[in-house]
């Protein structure tokens, strides 16, 4: 699987940061709402894809732009 980011690694620690300022301050919708800006592996889109389904991912607004670089644009339709 080739590795195909379109975050860098210090781009997604400084929203994970801020994420968890907002958990600490108790705005857990915040939280949730900055944690899932950030692309979330192909790998870990695969597994979820095959044990859960991909309405998981969708439905909660995931950001799969990285499994769209690597998988295709219709991965998450298939």
């Amino acid at each position: 699987m080739p590795q195909t980011q379109t975050m860098t690694l210090d781009e997604k620690l400084a929203i994970g940061c801020k994420a968890a300022k907002l958990w600490d301050a108790g705005d857990k919708e915040g939280y949730d709402r900055l944690i899932k800006t950030i692309p979330l592996p192909p790998y870990l889109a695969k597994v979820m894809k095959e044990k859960i389904g991909m309405e998981f991912f969708t439905r909660y607004n995931w950001n799969l732009s990285e499994v769209e670089a690597v998988f295709g644009p219709d991965y998450i339709s298939k």
